[in-house]
């Protein structure tokens, strides 16, 4: 499984640790996903899905149903 937001497509990035003598080793940000189930009044049912801890903000502001518009506008298939 990837470890990719399902509504954002947001994964991880590379970067380096960078120690106090300034060595850089190379090392990766994950983002912070939640396996999380929303219900969907509009549809009428539950629906799973991994996001990160900032779409499930975003959800909570918009709405779920807006945010799964906008997914879907954007090809995502939800």
């Amino acid at each position: 499984m990837a470890r990719r937001d399902e509504l954002t497509g947001k994964g991880p990035v590379a970067g380096f640790h960078v120690s106090h003598a300034n060595n850089h080793t190379k090392r990766r940000f994950l983002p912070n996903l939640q396996k999380k189930r929303f219900y969907v009044p509009e549809e009428g049912r539950w629906i799973t899905l991994k996001v990160s801890a900032q779409t499930i903000k975003t959800i909570e502001k918009k709405g779920i149903y807006a945010v799964l518009q906008e997914a879907r506008k954007k090809g995502i298939k939800v």
